[in-house]
């Protein structure tokens, strides 16, 4: 642990009693966590594979060719008990290996087409065992699950490759997925009722019945393939002024510049459709959308407090001229 005191950094020592503490609780997360792996690797008593065998018929299909010593370092293997392993799925006809053509000390190693049917077999199994843990949890039990594995594999895993974002136009299902999201994401975090969630199905609904006016448009944010986010550009009420709405950001999406880049999206379609200005709603608890409207140029521009959608909430008016 690091404090700063006086411009200096210093080590605070974590006091025994305390340290023994915590490896206990380490220690015991250990073994709970090990023992619901272990029922979800070992399967039925007469499982067809191994554990070894499986990680590697895993492996192998992640790509068509690995060097046998690449396999080895992933698997944590040693040099004979890798042979064994590799010779006993050779002979049951599900992988074959042969000597590397630039290097004849090298070997590769290939799944076969009997290979990839069983791994097939083996991860639709696995996918099912997994469903079925999930399963004895609700839903909110199940993102608290995944959000505290999301948190230990952050720590003291290897550094997450940054995500890929992409911007498309939206596609069928995606605009009853933004009411949805609407819906649930707002009554969890901010404790709006179900009139917040008709309101945004009605912005939807009119959007879909004008969906050939030329002056509007909508964009869905994808992470890694996963939709995260919506915006929306429609004309406002005012004659030349654009309104951006229902601006969406799933949690998983924050911190990715994800709603930098929808609402740069917005703006530079409103300015190009000849927009003079865009105008925005948005309460004021959303502080971090607040400051991405500020760095997009948007000013403030009046406020108001509303019961309407349950909880007493301040809704704030912003516009920017384009």
């Amino acid at each position: 642990m690091l404090d700063s005191v006086n411009d200096r950094v210093k080590v605070v020592l974590v006091p025994d009693s305390v340290l023994a503490e915590r490896v206990a609780t380490v220690r015991a997360f250990n073994r709970l966590y090990t023992g619901v792996i272990g029922v979800l690797d070992e399967g039925p008593a007469d499982a067809e594979y191994s554990l070894s065998e499986a990680r590697v018929l895993f492996e192998l299909a992640q790509q068509d060719q690995l060097q046998v010593s690449d396999l080895r370092k992933r698997l944590a293997l040693d040099g004979g008990y890798a042979s064994r392993l590799l010779g006993r799925l050779e002979s049951r006809g599900l992988v074959t290996r042969e000597r590397c053509a630039d290097d004849a000390r090298r070997q590769l190693v290939t799944l076969t087409a009997e290979g990839h049917a069983a791994f097939a077999d083996l991860d639709h199994r696995s996918a099912s065992q997994i469903g079925g843990l999930l399963d004895q949890f609700a839903d909110a039990d199940q993102r608290r699950l995944l959000g505290a594995m999301g948190t230990i594999t952050a720590l003291v895993g290897e550094p997450a490759p940054e995500p890929a974002v992409t911007v498309r136009a939206p596609r069928p299902g995606d605009l009853g997925w933004v009411v949805h999201r609407h819906g649930a994401l707002y009554a969890e975090e901010y404790g709006l009722d179900e009139r917040f969630e008709a309101l945004v199905a009605r912005v939807i609904a009119d959007f879909a019945e004008h969906r050939d006016d030329p002056r509007q448009a909508g964009w869905i944010a994808e992470l890694d393939g996963e939709r995260v986010g919506s915006i929306f550009c429609t004309p406002g009420d005012e004659d030349g002024v654009a309104k951006l709405r229902l601006l969406l950001l799933e949690p998983a999406a924050r911190g990715h510049g994800v709603g930098k880049r929808l609402v740069r999206e917005c703006v530079d379609f409103a300015s190009a459709q000849g927009y003079r200005a865009m105008e925005l709603w948005t309460l004021s608890q959303l502080s971090a959308a607040r400051g991405i409207y500020r760095g997009a140029g948007f000013e403030l521009v009046d406020k108001e407090e509303t019961d309407g959608f349950g909880p007493l909430v301040t809704g704030e008016t912003w516009r920017r001229e384009l």
